[in-house]
Order: C-alpha cells, then structure tokens, then sequence
C-alpha cells in the first residue's frame, strides 16, 4: 500500500509495470513501467464545488459520461467498493446522486506483457431512460507529444466528401503552437501554457499515443463506425493546460433504458522503445523531424 497526498491507494504490478488506483475516489493515479517514472499527472489542485459536494481531479485516469455539463459531469466519484479479481481489481461506484448513474471500473493485467484492459461501466439506475456516452479521460504529465491519427482515405468513392472533421472549443485557438497538424497525424506538445487548448475529431483507428522521455503510451479502443457520438461527432479528444494533458477516448452516445450497462473497454500498452511498438513507420519519422525523439 502507498498513497497520494495523504489519500490511500492499491497497486497491481507484473514483470513490466505498475498500476495504482485509488481506494476511495475512482481513479489509476499511477502506471508506468518498472524502473521509469509515473506517466500519469498527480495533481493536488483545489476542488470544483458542486451541489453534490466538491469534485476532486486528482490526476491519472477517471471515467466520466458525455456529454459534459455543470453540475451532472462534476458529481464526486468517491464511497467506492474494491475487489479483487484475477489478475486484477474492479472498483464499484454506487448510483450518483440525481443522475442515478453507477460508475465501475474493472482493471486487468495482462501476466505475459506489459499491458492493461480497462472496462469501463456506466449503468442506469434510475426509473426512466437516459442518453450518454462513456468518456473515458487519462491525464498525463507534461513534456511528451500526444499523437492521434487521421485518416487520409476517401469517404466516397469518388473522393467527393469531407474526411476529416474537427472540433474545437472556445477557448482553443487555431493557431496554437502545441498543435501540429499533418496529413496522417495530429501531434500536440504537451508544454504549459494558456489559454486551455482542447480538440477533437471521430478516429477511425482507434488508438492514441503519449510520448514522453523515451516511453510510448498507447490506448486502443472500438471506434465504432457509423454511431453517433457526441461533441459533433467526436470518439477521440485532447485537452492540454499549464498542468496536464489528456487522452480522452469515448464510446457512441446510447439511451439506456432503467437497468441497462453501457461498456467501454480500453486497452492500455506500454513500450520503452519506439522501434518495438506499432507506430507506422511515417509517423516515427515525423516524431524524429519534429525532434521528440
């Protein structure tokens, strides 16, 4: 057992990495491989007051559903019960109040490779339907590149049609120099700075990178072709400030009926070599142009 300024945690660990969650809010608030620092944030900033108490962020990983609204994102995510799984642990949130949303997070290890599954739950506990998306969020330090593909291929055959759509949110500016758009690849340097800066666009990939003082993050997730989703159609987001920078990933907006799960799985993998990871080729090459190699 360790903690985080003062708050208790639980870690997992196999030949390759550690995981540390906390046991009284639902969040991984450490993970990286053994003999390297922790690529999450960890933040002790002050709390977001809410009618329903205060929300604290605290850094690493959290599961929120979309989309985002005041107070119904922010309710706080604590009374947790842990258990212990194969391999692994599964942290249950009771139903929140208002919303009546019951949060879980099932976490596993995989024992031959450093790599973790994350299932993330959201289920309806309330008597009538409600629409949402998972959104899963995991905030990392600063000083890397977050990496996001893009598709190049026709969404027509005749190449007629748009491709690529992004979104973008008031407070980001166009022309901000953490953002470095190719055809293949957005990049985002991940350097304090304001204002906030936050994108976002549908990935038919479905995988995101961090890369930060020679490790490679990798989150893969269903992109879910053809399904709606929210912020104009967006299953991947990045938000970057003067503390941390995020790689959201989220599932496709659903209404669930009273009683109803909705599931959104991550797989997360760690590599302490670019030349060992499933980078494409052209993409490395511009991370060593633009010099974060």
């Amino acid at each position: 057992m360790t903690g985080l300024h003062g708050r208790p945690t639980f870690s997992l660990e196999n030949d390759w990495v550690r995981l540390d969650v906390l046991t009284n809010a639902l969040r991984i608030v450490r993970f990286h491989l053994k003999g390297h620092a922790n690529l999450l944030a960890e933040l002790a900033g002050p709390a977001i007051p809410t009618p329903y108490g205060d929300f604290h962020f605290y850094g690493g990983h959290r599961l929120w559903h979309a989309p985002e609204a005041m107070p119904r994102t922010y309710i706080p995510d604590r009374d947790l019960q842990v258990n212990l799984t194969a391999n692994g642990i599964r942290l249950d949130r009771p139903a929140e109040p208002w919303t009546q949303i019951a949060k879980s997070l099932e976490i596993r290890l995989n024992p031959e490779r450093p790599q973790v599954i994350l299932q993330h739950e959201l289920r309806n506990d309330g008597p009538w339907p409600i629409q949402l998306a998972p959104w899963a969020l995991t905030m990392f330090r600063l000083g890397g590149v977050a990496i996001f593909p893009l598709p190049t291929d026709n969404a027509d055959p005749e190449g007629l049609l748009p491709n690529r759509h992004f979104a973008f949110w008031p407070y980001s500016r166009l022309n901000d120099p953490r953002l470095i758009l190719y055809d293949r690849v957005a990049l985002v340097r991940a350097m304090p700075a304001s204002p906030p800066f936050k994108f976002g666009y549908f990935n038919p990939f479905g995988w995101q990178a961090y890369l930060l003082e020679g490790v490679l993050f990798v989150k893969t997730f269903n992109p879910h072709p053809g399904l709606p989703f929210p912020d104009g159609g967006c299953n991947t987001e990045s938000y970057c400030n003067d503390q941390f920078i995020e790689l959201e990933s989220l599932g496709p907006l659903q209404t669930l009926e009273p009683g109803q799960t909705a599931l959104h799985v991550e797989t997360w993998d760690l590599y302490d070599s670019l030349e060992h990871s499933p980078l494409p080729a052209e993409i490395q090459t511009l991370l060593n142009q633009e010099r974060f190699l």
